[in-house]
């Protein structure tokens, strides 16, 4: 039993030592809104996505209606 004790010990050392040498660890679990933003990734706008996707639903539907 005491060997269960100390492997825990030395494992939960080990884990602490490797998250402290890790950086920027966030560990408060998930996260969503603009707290989920980080400065590292720049969101997409959702201007820059509609143009691209606009005119090809209407090319379509123009075509559709066209055919006899």
């Amino acid at each position: 039993m005491w060997k269960i004790g100390i492997g825990f010990l030395v494992f939960a050392g080990l884990a602490l030592f490797i998250l402290s040498k890790g950086g920027d660890i966030d560990m408060g679990g998930e996260k969503h809104g603009a707290e989920a933003t980080s400065a590292d990734h720049a969101p997409a706008t959702p201007a820059a996505v509609a143009p691209a996707a606009a005119p090809a639903p209407v090319a379509a539907a123009s075509a559709a209606s066209a055919a006899p």
